[in-house]
């Protein structure tokens, strides 16, 4: 630390690093850090004295940066680099910071960035937040040639400095501890803050930051259950998204583990998992409401973690696995270590320090007053400092050759990716089946399939509007059109992989799921051209669907009318058409339900809860509430009839005789058009009715597909975004065919559209307290 208290002139300072709103802690910490910076100049007001951002982006990204960042480079093409330095050499800077992290830069170990550093004609100063005690010799190599490259080299703890002595040969008077910046709060009771989360009365246990598989997050909720064995008041938060890297390479895989523990576990009162990448304020907010923070990191190795700086600063009372940055920051009793992977040590010195507030408190006076050494300000003033020893020793670096040549337990949602969709689909439409994960050609189209497509591109569009995917949705809609025989007024459904059409037209359920796709494309229509053929191919097709007399076909093309009248609420051929089909649903359902059969068939077979469905937007539509009460009781059958066990999961009705009036479900071929057909269901039920009986009912759909089912075994493939084609009793079906992976997107967007509509926020958003300004650019601190 710097104790010169002289102040120091203004550095014009430049970052490279990873920056904000990239969901990266080396973003957060590089935006902390210039932050604090441009805070303590007097003359920060004057253009050549604010910070400059160089920001590093991966490949496929984009972020809209604020105007600090003057310059992106891409992570992966060298030549960046050294166009980099270039803009450097001649820009009004003083000093480059460089955030160090091999991951960040492009090249074998991250050797990018050399051509960065050797190419520079300013004084470099290196923040490494990974020194490790071990590297490779590539890592070693680079490192090395990282620090001869620096003018100044600054570490965050006195463990990292002597592993560059001792292993990177990097000499003392080059190396500088500065410890990792932490919020200047006052020292507060945690109960003051609770009521903002809903935690009156609860002892709060905390971790955020992103999640991955090194973070051991089991290990305090395998604790919790011995935790609440005696205090039952506690509960356990996780405050954090998924890693964005961990997300691309296998998803929401290991969050969806953690929550099948809590469920496992009986710990769903107990265990909080709010999955979001949070603002600098709300993050604040949780940590001052947290009686006790937890980092259960399962890497020894780790030199620096910015969560755990923060709950120090911050006077928790903090319990961790002994990796080298806590041993040394929690020493002399400012926090409690546990061994690696131990949930029963942890869950001893849990209970032991919940018995104890005297003790507790102690704790926690010592980390916050060891932490007032490293707020922002403070580390602020030391790399000022720094910067200027930097300047000082840059001639002699000079000389030296230049270089040659990211409270309420619910399902983890996955994010919505459309890979293996684009792999079914080509130029034609989206091919029927797959084997294993490759489009099988030999079966061809159909409009079933690209209908389903249609309405998952037209929920996309309402859900993120990508343009990305118009070209995908162009593909289907053209299907549609080509699919329409104008002299029967009928959709074909079955073409040919050589595009040749098997019949003249398809089946009364294909029209009707055509209908009702097109009525969602009109609804969303994100062009005028696209709104144009969509409606007109839906008033085309909508006649023939008064002379239907399949119950299913009626439900379909009344959600598709509906659709429709969402947007066209006056077009008088589709109102009256909405009415005649509802009443005939409704007579159906009158006349062949039973006190214990209140269905419309004698049995029920494939894609069943469209009927209920279509029936309450029907009732709906006509203002009966009658209409709507047969239908709320028939979907609540419907999933009564295959919901079970404990904790409930789905067990969905097979097609292997699907299930007759009098007799036994088939437990098997479960498919997953069943279980997006439920909870697109479901979520019309809690708009219209509010109940949340119904979002559970959801979050047993979603589940289904993530492992929650009769095999236990996820129906969806984390790796190629996929979805599995069923459950058999000898296991799960490898194929991944189109209605599988259109049926999983139906699903995951339904999650998605209903937490964008704030049903699943389980946690009110505290106030945002104006001590910082554009609180929503800033997000979680350093990992």
């Amino acid at each position: 630390m710097n104790d010169n208290k002289t102040p120091q002139p203004t550095v014009p300072i430049a970052f490279v690093s990873t920056y904000v709103p990239r969901r990266c802690g080396l973003a957060t910490f590089t935006s902390d850090l210039a932050g604090a910076t441009a805070a303590l100049d007097s003359l920060r007001c004057e253009d050549e004295a604010a910070p400059q951002i160089l920001a590093i982006t991966e490949t496929g990204s984009h972020y809209e940066y604020g105007r600090e960042v003057v310059f992106e480079m891409r992570a992966v093409h060298r030549t960046d680099y050294r166009q980099a330095a270039d803009f450097l050499n001649v820009a009004p800077v003083g000093v480059v910071s460089v955030q160090h992290e091999f991951g960040i830069f492009g090249g074998e170990d991250g050797s990018h960035v050399l051509a960065l550093l050797g190419n520079l004609k300013k004084p470099v100063v290196t923040t490494l937040h990974t020194v490790l005690a071990e590297p490779t010799e590539g890592q070693l190599r680079t490192l090395r040639e990282v620090c001869q490259l620096s003018a100044k080299v600054v570490v965050m703890s006195r463990r990292a400095s002597g592993m560059l002595a001792d292993v990177y040969d990097v000499p003392d008077d080059k190396i500088e501890m500065i410890p990792h910046g932490v919020p200047d709060v006052p020292f507060s009771d945690p109960g003051f803050y609770k009521d903002r989360f809903q935690f009156e009365g609860r002892q709060v246990i905390l971790t955020f930051g992103l999640l991955s598989r090194n973070k051991g997050i089991e290990i305090p909720i395998q604790a919790m259950a011995e935790v609440v064995a005696e205090f039952p008041d506690a509960i356990y938060v996780v405050l954090g998204a998924t890693h964005p890297d961990v997300v691309r390479h296998e998803g929401e895989a290991y969050r969806v583990s953690l929550e099948q523990l809590v469920t496992r576990l009986g710990l769903t009162d107990h265990v909080v998992f709010r999955k979001r990448y949070a603002s600098f304020e709300v993050l604040l907010h949780f940590l001052l409401a947290a009686d006790y923070y937890v980092t259960p990191y399962r890497a020894r190795e780790q030199i620096v973690s910015g969560t755990l700086a923060y709950a120090l600063g911050c006077g928790k009372a903090v319990f961790s696995t002994p990796y080298r940055y806590a041993e040394e920051l929690l020493a002399d009793e400012r926090g409690v270590l546990f061994d690696f992977d131990d949930s029963a040590m942890l869950a001893r010195e849990l209970c032991d320090l919940m018995r104890d507030h005297a003790k507790r408190d102690q704790m926690r006076k010592r980390a916050y007053l060891h932490g007032r050494g490293m707020i922002w300000p403070a580390v602020a003033a030391s790399y000022r400092s720094v910067c200027h020893k930097a300047i000082n020793s840059f001639g002699r670096l000079r000389r030296r050759a230049a270089l040659r040549g990211r409270h309420i337990p619910q399902p983890a949602v996955p994010e919505v990716k459309l890979d293996h969709l684009r792999v079914m689909t080509d130029d034609t439409g989206i091919l029927q089946h797959a084997l294993y994960g490759t489009p099988n050609r030999e079966h061809g189209y159909c409009i079933d399939d690209n209908a389903r497509a249609l309405v998952v591109l037209a929920d996309n569009w309402r859900l993120m509007a990508d343009r990305d995917v118009l070209g995908l949705l162009q593909t289907y809609l053209s299907f549609v059109q080509h699919a329409f025989n104008e002299s029967k007024g009928r959709f074909r459904n079955f073409m040919s992989y050589e595009r040749e059409w098997l019949e003249s037209a398809g089946s009364e359920d294909s029209h009707g799921r055509a209908l009702w796709a097109l009525g969602e494309l009109v609804r969303v229509a994100p062009t005028d051209s696209i709104l144009a053929l969509a409606s007109r191919l839906f008033d085309d097709a909508l006649p023939a669907t008064l002379k239907f007399t399949s119950p299913r076909a009626w439900a379909l093309s009344l959600m598709g009318i509906q659709a429709y009248l969402a947007r066209f609420s006056r077009a008088r051929e589709a109102h009256l058409a909405a009415g005649e089909l509802t009443v005939r649903l409704y007579r159906q359902f009158k006349k062949n339900s039973g006190e214990d059969w209140p269905w419309p068939e004698d049995i029920v077979a494939y894609c069943n809860a469209r009927m209920p469905q279509a029936l309450m937007l029907g009732g709906e539509h006509l203002g009966e509430e009658g209409i709507v009460a047969t239908a709320l009781d028939s979907l609540d059958w419907l999933f009564e009839l295959q919901t079970v066990g404990k904790p409930q999961r789905l067990s969905l009705i097979g097609n292997e005789g699907w299930l007759l009036r009098g007799g036994a479900k088939a437990d098997f071929d479960q498919q997953p058009i069943e279980a997006a057909a439920l909870i697109q269901a479901a979520h019309e039920a809690y708009r219209i009715t509010g109940d949340r009986l119904w979002v559970r009912r959801m979050r047993l759909c979603m589940r289904w597909f993530l492992g929650s089912n009769d095999l236990s075994q996820p129906a969806y493939d984390f790796q190629t975004r996929g979805c599995r084609d069923g459950l058999h009793a000898a296991g799960v079906n490898q194929n991944q065919g189109a209605e599988s992976t259109l049926a999983y997107l139906m699903t995951v967007q339904s999650m998605h559209l209903l937490d964008r509509e704030d049903t699943l926020e389980a946690i009110t958003e505290p106030a945002e307290p104006a001590a910082r300004p554009d609180p929503d650019a800033v997000p979680a601190p350093a990992e």
